[in-house]
């Protein structure tokens, strides 16, 4: 096996490893050592055979890319619906003793449509009809993991069909599953967590010979249960793997070509960020950017491993590179982001700041409510509480303000709906005066009315609070004032 000449984005990253220090693991292939690579494909990357062929040249194109972590298949067409939706509603046929054939033999049809092209092993299709067959049979009743088993049916197939289909096209490469590999994660159902020590039954597979396709989105629970992460579990899939096997780089493959400066529906040709920090992105990703989920940043992180998020359909493209510290910080801002549905709660209450405890007795209240709160700015005298609105009952939220009223007894207190966050974010901004000026002065240009501001003291973020309708105006005037 030879060991290919290094493409611009691979240069590209190899800068940044060298300045990060980090040297990685490395596989020995034919007396030559080697990094290892983790590379994650999304649902849009294996959404058909023409886009499965990508995958294929992608893999093939670096010997250092071991283990290959793969979503259930996405969209053909905006209308199309994905293989994971599918399986939605397999599961709601299931609790609604309605017939499930139907939809199965559409999800399989997909993974026939896929395997078309290639010489696929017919056991390999047989195996995913039968595990498909075999959701009609899964037991409802004491089951708390009987959603998590159909949904990761999805990534497990493709994992199966991808595995043989890198065969056909001539490469040592199998299946493995997550418990086999040591993907262990606690017992919550749609929201596991890695459980740490078996990280090292992850790193014995790191210096295995073949290519190694692992179905993203689920581990299993130390009991044998199936049990998935939270949304964008694949990408923790990835990041999971990354660290066990103490890769050199994890390659995170969607269908754009990086992560944008600010949303592509809000702002013209936004630029591309070409570095940016694990600090940075996780305020982004939380504040609405999708293309990569922030959970999946953390095991990365820990492990000190770059991330880079590239394009399947333009593999040349840098894309993003994600790591601990940024080379440049010549420019104060990296991004703006914003998400919508929140709610704030302000009460106001002379000399609060002297009442002992004031604050605790307030999120003991929101305890006793199951609720979770985002943000508290405060000032001497009054307090702001932002909170998912999708929490929140007209009778719930009766109740809530009624013991905050009885308990607290504070001077003023309201409640107010539909507002959104926009983030502005960036590491420079420490280093350059007159950040939270020119963010205020862009939205007060707009006439824009902040309901809460909100800056941490690592001045890694300023979030503002504005009315839903004017999110689109504050994100396009606070990008042109930090990018044009």
């Amino acid at each position: 096996m030879i060991v290919k000449s290094l493409s611009f984005s691979q240069k590209f990253a190899e800068k940044h490893l060298i300045y990060l220090g980090f040297k990685g693991n490395l596989l020995k292939i034919d007396g030559k050592r080697i990094r290892m690579k983790v590379i994650k494909f999304g649902g849009s990357s294996l959404a058909t055979a023409q886009q499965v062929e990508k995958v294929v040249r992608i893999i093939e194109a670096d010997t250092e890319r071991r283990f290959v972590v793969v979503s259930a298949p996405g969209k053909r067409t905006p209308e199309d619906t994905k293989v994971t939706d599918l399986l939605i509603a397999v599961y709601q046929a299931r609790l609604a003793e309605q017939p499930i054939d139907n939809i199965v033999e559409k999800i399989y049809q997909r993974y026939v449509e896929i395997a078309a092209p290639y010489q696929v092993e017919p056991i390999i299709l047989a195996d995913i009809l039968n595990e498909l067959t075999n959701l009609n049979h899964l037991a409802i009743e004491d089951n708390p993991y009987f959603l998590d088993t159909i949904l990761a049916t999805g990534e497990n197939c493709n994992a199966q069909l991808i595995a043989s289909v890198l065969r056909a096209q001539g490469m040592a490469a199998r299946y493995i599953n997550p418990q086999e590999l040591g993907i262990i994660v606690t017992p919550e159902p749609q929201n596991a967590q890695m459980i740490t020590k078996y990280y090292q039954t992850i790193h014995q597979w790191a210096h295995s010979e073949e290519i190694l396709v692992i179905p993203g989105f689920f581990g299993y629970t130390e009991d044998g249960n199936i049990c998935t992460f939270s949304r964008g579990g694949s990408d923790v899939t990835g990041a999971i793997v990354a660290r066990g096997v103490k890769a050199s780089l994890y390659e995170n493959f969607t269908d754009v070509n990086g992560i944008y400066a600010a949303h592509p529906g809000y702002v013209h040709e936004p630029e591309t960020i070409t570095e940016i920090t694990y600090r940075e992105m996780r305020e982004l990703a939380y504040a609405g950017f999708s293309v990569f989920h922030e959970e999946a940043l953390m095991p990365s992180f820990k492990a000190n491993i770059p991330v880079v998020i590239k394009n399947t359909n333009n593999p040349s493209h840098p894309g993003t590179l994600i790591t601990t510290k940024r080379t440049n910080l010549e420019k104060p801002v990296v991004g703006i982001a914003s998400d919508e549905g929140f709610s704030m709660i302000y009460l106001s209450k002379y000399l609060m700041n002297r009442e002992v405890g004031f604050t605790l007795r307030i999120l003991e209240i929101f305890r006793d409510f199951n609720l979770n709160y985002e943000h508290i700015p405060s000032g001497i005298d009054d307090l702001s509480i932002i909170l998912r609105s999708n929490q929140l009952t007209a009778e719930l939220q009766e109740e809530l303000l009624r013991k905050i009223a009885y308990e607290i007894d504070p001077d003023e207190l309201r409640i107010t709906h539909d507002l959104s966050l926009v983030v502005v974010v960036g590491e420079g901004m420490k280093h350059r005066v007159g950040s939270m000026a020119e963010s205020t002065a862009a939205l007060a240009r707009k006439n824009i009315n902040i309901e809460m501001i909100n800056q941490g003291s690592s001045e890694v973020s300023i979030m503002f609070g504005i009315h839903k309708e004017r999110e689109v105006d504050a994100i396009r005037n606070l990008y042109y004032t930090f990018f044009d």
